[in-house]
């Protein structure tokens, strides 16, 4: 039952996250003909020697792509984006018919540029913490991720500058440069969006209440902590560290916890972007 629900929780994850990232799309980035580096963007280029609309010439290289992605990445990765392959080119193909003279909203390319970079890195950082993705040069991205050990932000960035560097066959020198700044800062934001969605907090503390904190961790928030022997260098008196890694939710309570049950705990705190391995012994 747990299964089924994680499977439609996922599937409605996804579904937001591309809707998203057609809009981004739609309203911001082909008025303003930025290409900021993605399919997207490299089929605003190529209606200009094509003479098939956005969502056909997206849809025709999203396929090739995904054949890709299949057989580097992994089946669960390839169905996922096969949907929002599926679904981006079909919602941009909604949108042209619901809003056919769409116009700038912001009346400036750069102000456009800004507001698509934070619109879609949202999207885009909901696909990837779902192991998705919105196909095309996401997929780029993903192998670039697997096999080279590249940040997503980072490996987006760098496949995106070719189509970001084309757009000079098409516009001008100003379009160029915003093109290739907006391909750079995308790659940043989407790092920062899903850091963001993972983030977890190491908590250090040394109390003497240690048995009681150390209680609540393990029978309240059901998370595991692992216990240090220091020495305090003011008197040389031994204490005892605990340590745990908690999400948002546990952190708080976590805390109000300590406050409550000893004020005087002494309490660092560190951000963790990602957890590799979690041992069963130190549980």
């Amino acid at each position: 039952m747990k299964n089924h629900s994680q499977k439609i929780k996922d599937f409605l994850m996804i579904t937001l996250g591309t809707v998203i990232i057609a809009a981004a799309v739609y309203f911001f980035m082909i008025p303003s003909h930025v290409s900021v580096g993605s399919i997207s963007g490299l089929a605003i280029i190529l209606t200009n020697f094509i003479p098939l609309p956005i969502s056909a010439i997206t849809m025709g290289m999203n396929v090739f792509l995904l054949i890709l992605g299949f057989l580097t990445i992994g089946k669960e990765f390839g169905v996922k984006t096969v949907y929002t392959s599926i679904l981006l080119p079909t919602t941009l193909a909604i949108l042209e018919k619901v809003f056919p003279n769409n116009v700038s909203i912001m009346g400036d390319p750069f102000l456009d540029m800004i507001c698509y970079i934070f619109i879609v890195s949202v999207g885009l950082a909901i696909l990837f913490n779902r192991n998705a993705s919105s196909g095309g040069l996401d997929i780029v991205a993903k192998i670039l991720n697997k096999y080279m050990r590249m940040e997503l932000g980072k490996a987006m960035s760098l496949s995106g500058m070719i189509v970001a560097l084309s757009s000079a066959l098409v516009y001008d020198k100003k379009i160029v440069v915003l093109s290739l700044l907006g391909t750079y800062l995308n790659g940043i934001v989407v790092d920062q969006f899903i850091f963001g969605f993972n983030i977890k907090k190491r908590v250090c503390i040394i109390s003497e209440k240690e048995d009681e904190i150390r209680e609540f961790i393990v029978s309240e928030l059901h998370s595991g902590a692992t216990v240090y022997e220091v020495m305090g260098a003011y008197n040389m008196e031994p204490r005892k560290e605990v340590i745990t890694i908690v999400d948002k939710n546990e952190y708080l309570k976590l805390i109000t916890f300590i406050e409550k049950t000893d004020s005087n705990a002494f309490v660092t705190i560190y951000d963790v972007n990602k957890i590799i391995y979690q041992p069963k012994n130190l549980r």
